[in-house]
């Protein structure tokens, strides 16, 4: 499977050589001749060359200004809070990174002077991340850009998004996610906790 996969599949996030042929499609009907039609596995390829793609047009936005997509989404959390500062451990749970990504990605913002840190007084070992106004700068010059080229969605017009959206919360959901009875925007309850699980696209 490893060396098929190899053959077939276009690798890394840099624009790959103009092919002939779609590459997935052709995985796709090898698979069936060899062990049957598996319409899951040519999704799943598909899935995760366009998460490849998107990663490397958002990154390629947000590079200028010192970060990374995962930064990024740490900043957006930030101005989305009241105060504008969070625990380190709710930044987790709502990224849904493990707690070493939330570290690594907070103490680069740190050093870049757009988040700042400071003890968590209702929680003695905790930490609260704060965004500082160079942060909120950076952020709104940053989702400027981003939502200027769709976040790399411009192919898919808003209904399409909306489908795209639907089609991966079941997906969500089994994974927990969060709980399907708190209609997305709720905390969730029970379960595997978010944060403790490996760090996805929003890591580091």
């Amino acid at each position: 499977m490893a060396a098929m996969w190899a053959q077939t599949r276009v690798y890394g996030v840099s624009k790959p050589l103009s092919l002939t042929f779609d590459p997935i499609a052709r995985a796709d009907e090898l698979w069936k001749q060899r062990w049957g039609s598996v319409p899951s596995m040519a999704a799943i390829t598909s899935i995760m060359r366009a998460q490849q793609i998107l990663l490397a047009q958002v990154d390629a936005v947000v590079k200028p200004y010192g970060l990374t997509f995962a930064r990024y989404e740490a900043l957006v959390l930030l101005t989305f809070s009241r105060a504008g500062e969070l625990p380190m451990s709710k930044i987790g749970e709502r990224l849904m990174v493990h707690p070493t990504s939330v570290t690594n990605t907070v103490d680069r913002l740190q050093k870049s002077g757009l988040v700042a840190k400071r003890p968590n007084p209702e929680d003695g070992r905790g930490i609260l991340a704060s965004i500082t106004d160079r942060g909120r700068e950076v952020c709104e010059a940053a989702t400027r850009e981003l939502m200027a080229v769709d976040f790399g969605l411009s192919v898919y017009d808003a209904e399409e998004c909306g489908e795209i959206f639907s089609m991966l919360r079941p997906l969500r959901i089994a994974a927990e996610d969060f709980s399907s009875g708190t209609g997305g925007t709720g905390e969730s309850s029970g379960g595997r906790r978010a944060a403790d699980r490996p760090s996805g696209s929003a890591g580091e």
